[in-house]
């Protein structure tokens, strides 16, 4: 298990209002030390923007929960997937969120190196982060809460500990 979370950098869609035209959108590049850096931080990995109970529960679970977890001490709640910068975007615009910082892993680097990237073949998914979440303060991990039956070709797609209410029971007992 890491200790620490790894050093990548995130290729970004971010909103330029200097920006005229059409597209008023440029790339950021966030590293790791952007995002976690002196923060205290929640980070939940899903399979997949648009998928069924990541769309359904995983990400609202925790959009509900945001005011919560800030009350006990959380600066950001990030919402990590193996997608685009550009499905990351329209997932939460879909999704109404506001409030989570949806984070694009796109090429898989960050779930590849916190060794949660595993293969989805078997659903015609490719490499994508398997189900977790966890607590970060200032890069370092506190605590991790990862599914069970972890690994390549998975058959099922276990939400059972990554969820919202686990992180914010957890949250509160060490408030």
């Amino acid at each position: 298990m890491l200790e620490r979370v790894p050093d990548v950098v995130f290729k970004t869609r971010v909103r330029d209002e200097s920006v005229e035209g059409s597209n008023p959108f440029r790339w950021q590049d966030r590293t790791t030390k952007e995002i976690f850096g002196g923060k205290r931080v929640v980070l939940f990995a899903l399979p997949g923007a648009f998928t069924p109970t990541c769309s359904s529960t995983h990400l609202p679970g925790y959009e509900k929960h945001y005011d919560e977890m800030q009350a006990l001490g959380v600066n950001d709640v990030v919402c990590l997937s193996v997608n685009d910068a550009f499905v990351m975007f329209q997932w939460g615009k879909h999704q109404g969120v506001d409030k989570i910082s949806l984070l694009p892993d796109g090429n898989g680097e960050f779930s590849r190196k916190m060794g949660m990237l595993v293969g989805k073949d078997n659903l015609g998914f490719g490499m994508r982060s398997w189900r977790y979440s966890m607590v970060v303060d200032d890069g370092k991990i506190e605590k991790m809460f990862v599914e069970s039956d972890y690994g390549d070709n998975c058959p099922t797609d276990p939400f059972e500990v990554s969820d919202a209410d686990t992180m914010l029971n957890y949250l509160k007992s060490v408030k």
